[in-house]
């Protein structure tokens, strides 16, 4: 009886050890799809800080708070769902790869957005240098009359 008890106090102890770690999930867990704009907008405000940090401190922008306030979360909400997520490797995974897969899809839209400006900007240029010699060669086919 003794050994048996001992066997399942060790039992018990090594079950409890490996749940140490492991948090339980949430009662108000943001959801994976939620989870996902969340991350893209922290690593994009995250971005925007590092680029020039005094335009979000003269308008007063803190990038938590304003991605806290934009999903209506709050920052415990955010913190224990993340941990939650973190610590389950494989949806945690799935969630950074659809941040990843955002975040690239964003870059090549607005790398092709900067491209189609880059082009407008040279045809303007160009037009404008075509309208100066029109009116160079309309001048100088009217002095040439004269």
């Amino acid at each position: 009886m003794k050994k048996g008890l001992i066997y399942f106090c060790i039992a018990v102890f090594f079950f409890n050890c490996g749940q140490i770690g492991k948090p339980k999930k949430p009662k108000n867990i943001i959801p994976e799809k939620e989870m996902v704009t969340i991350l893209v907008d922290l690593a994009l405000l995250s971005s925007a800080k590092g680029v020039n940090k005094k335009i979000l401190e003269n308008h007063g922008i803190s990038p938590e708070e304003y991605v806290y306030n934009t999903h209506n979360i709050d920052s415990l909400q955010f913190l224990e769902s993340n941990k939650y997520y973190s610590h389950n490797t494989k949806e945690y995974e799935v969630i950074l790869k659809s941040v990843e897969d955002s975040l690239q899809k964003l870059k090549s839209k607005y790398a092709e957005l900067m491209r189609i400006k880059e082009i407008k900007k040279v045809k303007a240029k160009d037009s404008i240098l075509n309208n100066k010699k029109r009116v160079l060669d309309s001048t100088r086919k009217q002095k040439s009359r004269k």
